[in-house]
């Protein structure tokens, strides 16, 4: 059992206000997921050859006290940068920003600080996840001051793999697009045999890695988002409610036994989907809404 929120702002004067709005989903679904917490927020895009990547220093020695300021350094002086890297720091989590090819970085990170996990890549989202109560996770990254379009989010109860901040919610694939999970899938490995052989890596033994890759890879083969997620109701086998996050959009499908709870509140300011309505409940004008469960074996795609 796990608890997944996602929230889009649809009115940009209100986009300030997202995490005052999303802090007390991600909160309200603790009983669902007490052991980790995560959330990916997408903000205004960076300028077109600039790249986002977030990283977590928490599995390194020593962990929150990491110099983040002397690895940018070594990172500019390595890579000769024309326009030097950013890099914004808050205790065992970075966002660095630079204007080159991610996968340089990516490459001289592994090499130069193999224990730095890299949690997302792109022009717009940002990427926090850490073990702990979701109230501690959500007031160590500040994520009540979070402002963006939209995010997704997730409170873990393990079920099939270990409690690390590698195995929370979101998963990320390729660029600017993460899914988060509440169900088990009985094909991962499977899966993991169909894509590996592609080239695909991947981090963890977590199901729900299996289904992020899976959609991404189709959306790079070409497919739109509707036709990767149709293609999932055909290749993912098990119980799940997945919500995804994309550079303009939030996605919501659920198994065709729909056995994973959710509800979805959509006023003319913003559309909020939680595994449980208690979540919902304080959000402003949430009384008006028009409040639905979604149906199986449907999707549901909600544009910025």
């Amino acid at each position: 059992m796990c608890g997944i929120v996602g929230l889009l702002v649809k009115k940009p004067a209100l986009r300030a206000r997202l995490g005052e709005w999303m802090a007390p989903m991600l909160i309200g679904m603790t009983e669902r997921g007490p052991d980790s917490a995560g959330l990916a927020v997408f903000t205004e895009p960076t300028p077109d050859d600039t790249r986002k990547i977030s990283l977590y220093s928490g599995l390194m020695e020593d962990g929150e006290n990491f110099d983040w300021r002397r690895m940018a350094q070594e990172l500019n002086e390595h890579l000769h940068l024309g326009v030097p890297a950013s890099l914004e720091a808050v205790g065992n989590h970075a966002i660095l920003c630079a204007s080159v090819d991610p996968e340089r970085v990516k490459c001289w990170l592994k090499e130069r600080y193999p224990g730095l996990f890299i949690l997302s890549t792109g022009r717009r989202i940002d990427l926090y996840k850490d073990i702990g109560a979701p109230a501690e996770v959500a007031a160590r990254y500040g994520f009540d001051k979070l402002q963006g379009t939209h995010l997704v989010g997730h409170t873990r109860m393990a079920t099939e793999s270990a409690v690390t901040p590698d195995r929370a919610h979101p998963f990320t694939a390729g660029e600017d697009f993460c899914l988060v999970h509440n169900g088990s899938l009985s094909n991962p490995n499977g899966i993991r045999r169909q894509l590996e052989p592609r080239g695909i890596h991947f981090e963890t033994d977590n199901d729900t890695e299996a289904a992020c890759r899976f959609l991404e890879w189709r959306l790079r083969e070409g497919d739109d988002l509707e036709m990767a997620l149709k293609k999932g109701f055909e290749e993912l086998d098990g119980f799940y409610t997945f919500l995804m996050g994309t550079k303009d959009a939030l996605a919501l499908i659920r198994d065709p036994f729909a056995c994973k709870p959710a509800v979805v509140a959509e006023t003319d300011d913003y559309v909020a989907i939680a595994s449980e309505f208690r979540s919902l409940a304080h959000l402003p004008g949430v009384k008006d809404a028009h409040v639905f469960e979604p149906a199986p074996e449907e999707m549901y795609v909600w544009k910025i």
